[in-house]
Order: C-alpha cells, then sequence, then structure tokens
C-alpha cells in the first residue's frame, strides 16, 4: 500500500469516528426526557455511588430531569427545541462526508469543525451562568469541544501531508489524477 493510500485511510477512520460521534450526540438529543429517567433510576440504583459521594450531581439530575418533565407535560413544544439540536448535530455530520470524500478540496470542514469546538468555550462560559448552568457543568460541556477538537487536528495535519504527497509523485503508484467530482 503506498504511503498516500494508507494516510488517506487513516483520515477516513478519523473521520468516520468523529461523524459516529456526531450521529450519537444527536440521537441522543431527541428522547431527552425517558434519558433523564433512564439516568436518574441509575443513578439512585442501591448498586450507585452517586448519590452518597457526589450529591451535587444527583440534584442537579433531578433538577433537569423535574424541568423537562414539566417542560413536556406543559409545554412540549420548548422541547421541539432540542428536536432541532439533535438535528444540527446529524447535518454536521454529513457535512464530514465532504472531507471523507476528498479531503484536502474540503478540508475548509475540517476547519469549520475546529472552529465549532472552540465556540462551544465562550458559549458554555456565557450562555451557562445566565441559564442558571452550575459551574461544573459547563466544564462538562466545554470538555466536548475540547476532545471534539484533538480528532479535528489530527485529521488537520494528515490533510496537509496528503496534499504535500499529492504534490509530488508516489513512487510506487505514480502521478495521483485529481479526483472525479
Amino acid at each position: 500500500m503506498s504511503v498516500r493510500r494508507a494516510l488517506l485511510r487513516r483520515i477516513r477512520v478519523w473521520l468516520v469516528v468523529f461523524i459516529v460521534c456526531l450521529v450519537l450526540s444527536g440521537l441522543t438529543a431527541f428522547p431527552l426526557v425517558h434519558e433523564l429517567h433512564w439516568t436518574e433510576d441509575l443513578l439512585r440504583s442501591s448498586a450507585s455511588p452517586v448519590p452518597e459521594h457526589f450529591p451535587a450531581l444527583m440534584e442537579w439530575i433531578t433538577r433537569v430531569r423535574t424541568g423537562l418533565d414539566e417542560a413536556d407535560a406543559k409545554y412540549p413544544f420548548v422541547l421541539y427545541g432540542t428536536d432541532w439540536l439533535a438535528f444540527a448535530h446529524l447535518v454536521i455530520a454529513v457535512a464530514f462526508y465532504g472531507p471523507y470524500r476528498d479531503p484536502v478540496r474540503n478540508i475548509w470542514v475540517i476547519e469549520f469543525g475546529m472552529i465549532a469546538c472552540a465556540g462551544i468555550i465562550p458559549l458554555a462560559l456565557v450562555c451557562g451562568p445566565v441559564r442558571g448552568i452550575p459551574f461544573w457543568w459547563s466544564v462538562i460541556d466545554m470538555s466536548f469541544g475540547v476532545i471534539g477538537v484533538i480528532p479535528l487536528l489530527v485529521v488537520h495535519r494528515m490533510i496537509k501531508r496528503l496534499e504535500a504527497l499529492e504534490r509530488t509523485p508516489d513512487p510506487v503508484a505514480g502521478p495521483v489524477a485529481a479526483p472525479a467530482v
């Protein structure tokens, strides 16, 4: 296998992992009410040390679950916003098919993703306090941006290497033709 093909394969593996994480994140935004009930039941089970060792977390989960229950019962249209959040994750995941197909041409999608990951931090720092979110929960939210940017940085670096390789002929495979659109 040529160096170019091996690099393209690694880029695609990283992108598939990133896309799967975006899709899973999006899909979990649809059943929030049920998820919070399951989470609270799991954390309150006798096997869980959470109520004893992390009472603030337990109080927060209960408060969020109560809020979602009330919104679902009285104002279900409010949860429509989380449906759009889920949809946005799915649409963004589809955008990453561009770099999967042609990484060099679509590196801008990777850069867009890195900017979006960076944007999570000021959003959490500004909107968290405005919405009454505990700081430690905002830190958890910010970690998604920090963790999410890591594979994108790796992919970005690999795409730059791929771009440099495409400028020079591969001695094994010969000159590389531009991918068909």
